[in-house]
């Protein structure tokens, strides 16, 4: 794994707090918090109702884009604006992989209907430091 992408990992890696940004029907953007975690090919995962507002418009187009990688504003050190692509998955298999604990307070277990998971395949990563005038920037291959 490149030095950058490991930077990028190290961030995303566990359960975060991430600003969403999906792309309404009319072409207006519309962000939203959601909680995320990253596997080590950097796909961004989290969790959503099978009918909310953010499923009809990832499925009506799937460009979204994140920021996340801040816990504390007073000592951010640095941060990253994400862009990719959204899928919504509801097998089984994935349902339970990125189930955790905190979602039982919104979801009846990993087998509730209106549970579904959104995937993020991030084509562009911008790494950002504190007093960096211009990010490391990371894209797919």
């Amino acid at each position: 794994m490149s030095s950058l992408k490991e930077k990028i990992y190290d961030k995303m890696k566990t359960h975060t707090l991430a600003s969403f940004a999906t792309v309404t029907e009319d072409g207006k953007p519309w962000t939203r918090y959601v909680v995320a975690s990253s596997d080590e090919q950097l796909n961004i995962w989290f969790a959503t109702f099978r009918n909310s507002r953010k499923t009809q418009q990832i499925n009506n187009n799937p460009e979204v884009h994140l920021t996340l990688g801040v816990e504390n504003p007073q000592t951010a050190v640095s941060w990253l604006q994400v862009q990719g692509r959204a899928e919504l998955l509801d097998d089984a298999e994935t349902r339970n992989a990125v189930w955790f604990d905190h979602l039982s307070s919104i979801f009846n277990g990993p087998d509730d209907p209106n549970y579904v998971v959104c995937k993020v395949t991030p084509y562009r990563i911008e790494y950002f430091m504190m007093n960096m005038p211009k990010p490391e920037v990371w894209e797919a291959d």
